[in-house]
This record gives structure tokens, C-alpha cells and sequence, in this order.
């Protein structure tokens, strides 16, 4: 029985990129083995235990073989007479099939085996599929799209294209189920350069599949007096990356991936005009979240960034009335830390645009000072002060809101009630 670390940790290690786990493959070895030696079964595919005192997951050495379409549909073949080289054959890029051999008390030893010339891709740069077997398994065309836009550097070597083209063609990419397409997606998004993940889909075909709500924005132009190099397309994917330079979280990189969706079906005869778009764009959102099963608090952030974010890019001219209307519609005095994400996605959006990278956003500013006057307002005193007539205290509250923004802010003519 041996034990070798494969995948992404040997990988990462000879990028000199600091490994946060490591998968463990096991040759050599029987499930009843594995449990003599104090390892718990965990697996339900195919076999996979936890190490006893680590906790760490080793699988045993396996082949698999295409029974039907989709991601579900393989047969696995583990015995031990499996050997490394056919475990690592079934894996999807020759910089992931690469291992080397681990001792019992956990130390790397020995050269690093790489029967597929995955070093020499590392070196190159390049994504490049292992075998023929890459084409019956569709999570590979999103995970080759996330690696894209981890490594931001490679390229997808032609022919792996030309596989994950074929693919898509086939239909393959219809089959996943929209829980594995989220997490893919949400992963990618959370890497250092989220646009090239969709450059990778769009080029195989399969963004129009997986995303078609994202896909439809290129071509799409832009207003009048932008750069018509940079369609709709173009500057959400510079969007994204602008939140994904600035350590945004993931609900505001997926509002900001999403806040445009509705200047895709702009009619023709208002372009490059886009009027209403807000609201197209939450038409679409919804269905949108609801087939990918976007977790809450990404979709609500989506919804309310593709709502509101025109009106908050135009705060510099809103009096202290509107902006606490805006704070209420956004409910921002409930939930200023959700409002403070969609501050951030807005600010993306405003710099996600050639020569406005470093431009100020003060509308963020604005919006953060007003909101710290409103939500000083102490609603229970003001709602006490009218409890014979409850009818007017929404109205009371609001006003004495609206004062305290006027205030904070200096606007002499809404202190007065003009």
C-alpha cells in the first residue's frame, strides 16, 4: 500500500503558491484495509476515508467509465490493482495530474511523477486536458473556466477548447444540475480575475448556455459617450474585476455581475439609450437566481444593487427627502451593512469603465453620512410623541429623518421644510 498527495496541492506548490490542503490517493489498499488501520469510510460513490488523527480525506486508487449523460452518469472501478498512473489519467488537466509519494508520518518524498507533462504546461502557461476522457464529464468546462480566472496568465490550449467546444455542442453542459453550476460560478467569481472565467464559457459556446442572461450583454452598446469599443459585455466583466481587484465579498461581485442584465433587451429604437433598464434587469434577475439556487443574501443584494443603482449614482442631486426615501425602499436603516455592500457594487459599477478607474465616487460618501443621520433618529420617541394619533407617526418618523439628513449634510433649505 502506498500513499501519494495528487492534484491541486503539487501543483500549487510548484507555482509557489501556498497550499491549503492536499487530496490523498491510495494504492494499493482494500476498503476493509483502510478501516483495519483506523480510517473512517466516508464515501458514497467510490470509497474515501478520513485519516484518524488528521481527518484529512484519502481515496482510493480508482477508474472511471461514461455510463449516461451528465455528471452523474459514471461507473468506478477501485481495486488494488489500480495503479497511480490510470488513477491520474481520469483527471481533468495535466497541471491537476500530477502526485508524489507521501510517508506515514505525512512528508512529501521523491520526485514529483507527472505522467502527462503537466510541469511542462505550468511552465507554458496552458490548460490542456489529460485525454480523449475529459469530453464526458461537463463540470470539466466550468473548472477549467474557474482555473482561468484563478490563473489568470494561462491560456486554454486549442485543442482542450476544441473538446470543451464539442461538448457544449453535444449538450453536455444542459445536463448539470444548477447547484454544481452555482458553485463553479460563485468560485469563480471569488477568484482574482472573475472576467476570464466568462471569457472561457463565452468562447466554448457555453455561456449562452450556463448564463444566457450574461451572455446577451455583448454587443450590446454602451450610452452614446462611451467608448464603443467597450459594449455592455465588456464593461460588466471590467466591473467585476474591479471588485475583485478591491477584496470585495461574493454577494457584491454577484451584484455587480448582475446589476446590467435589463440593457439586453433594450429596444432598438432608444439605443445606446437605456432607459427602464433597472427594471428589466430584476425581471430577469429573479428567474435567473431562482434556476442557479443563488443563496439569499446573494440574490437580495443582486436585486437591490439592479434596482437602486441608478438612483444612486444621481444622489449628488437628491435633498434629504429623497435620500431617506432611498434608504427606505432599500431598507438601509434595518440593514446598513447589506446597503454598504451595495455601495461597493455601485462604486464598481461607476469605475468599471476605461479612464474611470481612479475617479472619486462621492456619491458614497454622501449616502454614508446621511444614512449615520437618519438611523440617529430615535423612532420610538418620535412614534411616543403621537401615540393619540398613530395614523401620522410613519409621516412624523420620516420627517424627523429627513431633518436629521439635512443637517448632517448642510442642506439649509430641507432644515427649514422648503
Amino acid at each position: 500500500m502506498k500513499i501519494y498527495a495528487v492534484g491541486g496541492a503539487i501543483r500549487d506548490a510548484l507555482l509557489g503558491v501556498p497550499v491549503s490542503d492536499r487530496d490523498y490517493v491510495v494504492v494499493g489498499a482494500t476498503p476493509e484495509q483502510m478501516v483495519a488501520q483506523g480510517y473512517r469510510p466516508v464515501g458514497k460513490d467510490f470509497p474515501v476515508f478520513l485519516h484518524p488523527q488528521t481527518h484529512e480525506e484519502y481515496a482510493l486508487a480508482r477508474t472511471e467509465r461514461k455510463t449516461a449523460a451528465g455528471y452523474h452518469g459514471f461507473q468506478f472501478y477501485y481495486a488494488p490493482d489500480v495503479t497511480l498512473e490510470e488513477d491520474l489519467a481520469r483527471r481533468d488537466l495535466t497541471i491537476n495530474a500530477m502526485a508524489r509519494e507521501v510517508r506515514p508520518d505525512g512528508e512529501l518524498v521523491g520526485p514529483v511523477i507527472d505522467p502527462f507533462g503537466g510541469q511542462d504546461d505550468l511552465r507554458g502557461r496552458c490548460f490542456r486536458h489529460v485525454g480523449e476522457a475529459f469530453v464526458e464529464d461537463p463540470v470539466r468546462i466550468l473548472r477549467v473556466a474557474r482555473f482561468a480566472a484563478r490563473f489568470h496568465d494561462f491560456v486554454v490550449a486549442p485543442e482542450t477548447l476544441s473538446l470543451m467546444r464539442t461538448m457544449t455542442e453535444a449538450g453536455e453542459v444542459d445536463a448539470l444540475v444548477p447547484e454544481r453550476v452555482w458553485q463553479e460560478i460563485s468560485r469563480g467569481l471569488s477568484e482574482r480575475k472573475p472576467s476570464r472565467m466568462f471569457e472561457a464559457l463565452r468562447e466554448c459556446g457555453a455561456l449562452a448556455r450556463v448564463l444566457p442572461e450574461i451572455d446577451a450583454l455583448y454587443g450590446v452598446p454602451q450610452r452614446a459617450d462611451y467608448h464603443p469599443e467597450v459594449d455592455t459585455g465588456v464593461h460588466v466583466m471590467m466591473v467585476v474585476d474591479y471588485a475583485a481587484a478591491r477584496g470585495y465579498a461574493l454577494t457584491v461581485r454577484f451584484a455587480a455581475l448582475t446589476h446590467d442584465l435589463g440593457k439586453a433587451t433594450t429596444p432598438d429604437d432608444i439605443l445606446p439609450r437605456h432607459i427602464g433598464h433597472e427594471t428589466r434587469s430584476v425581471d430577469l434577475l429573479r428567474p435567473m437566481c431562482e434556476r442557479l439556487r443563488v443563496p439569499n443574501e446573494c440574490r437580495d443584494l443582486a436585486l437591490l444593487v439592479a434596482r437602486e443603482h441608478g438612483n444612486i449614482h444621481r444622489v449628488m442631486e437628491m435633498g434629504a427627502q429623497a435620500l431617506v426615501r432611498l434608504f427606505e425602499r432599500c431598507d438601509a436603516l434595518r440593514k446598513p451593512a447589506r446597503f454598504a455592500e451595495a455601495l461597493q457594487a455601485c462604486e464598481a459599477d461607476a469605475r468599471g469603465r476605461l479612464g474611470f478607474e481612479t475617479r472619486e465616487y462621492p456619491q458614497a460618501d454622501r449616502l454614508r453620512v446621511a444614512l449615520v443621520a437618519a438611523r440617529g433618529v430615535d423612532a420610538g420617541a418620535v412614534a411616543q410623541a403621537f401615540a393619540n394619533d398613530p395614523a401620522k407617526i410613519k409621516d412624523a418618523v420620516h420627517r424627523a429623518r429627513a431633518k436629521a439628513v439635512a443637517d448632517a449634510l448642510g442642506d439649509e433649505k430641507e432644515k427649514r421644510g422648503e
